[in-house]
């Protein structure tokens, strides 16, 4: 029974990406918690780990995530990695959007970027689905 549910997990999209995400994030938070700890300029850090977070992403969700959809090769994989890119990029303006729309408003910050990673995920996750790795 437990492989059973075990399978049917593992078969549901939207929760492949939860994990994919989970992983990029930990992937990221990780290098920049290094390193600042190394020495490292926080506004560096960050570009960084997030640059490698990108990366993770997108080699979990190419390859594990979105399966039917992913080009293996030649010009449509490399189509597909620059959307990838993009909708980071949509993501990312999503966030800074929400926190600044949220501090002006007095909310703190703290609250805003909670805010801010829901909406930057669904958004991400609904570029992803539909365009980047949509099945043709």
């Amino acid at each position: 029974m437990p492989r059973i549910i075990y399978n049917r997990l593992r078969s549901i999209l939207f929760l492949r990406y939860v994990g994919a995400s989970g992983f990029a994030l930990a992937a990221d938070m990780g290098l920049f918690l290094l390193l600042l700890n190394g020495g490292l300029l926080a506004p560096a850090a960050s570009a960084v780990s997030y640059t490698i977070g990108i990366a993770a992403h997108w080699l979990v969700s190419s390859r594990l995530v979105f399966t039917s959809g992913s080009a293996t090769r030649g010009a449509e994989r490399w189509r597909q990695k620059f959307l990838f890119l993009l909708s980071a990029f949509v993501g990312l303006a999503v966030t800074v959007a929400i926190v600044t729309l949220g501090e002006m408003a007095g909310i703190d910050p703290r609250y805003a970027k909670l805010v801010a990673i829901g909406v930057s995920f669904v958004t991400t996750y609904l570029l992803r689905k539909t365009i980047v790795f949509a099945v043709r």
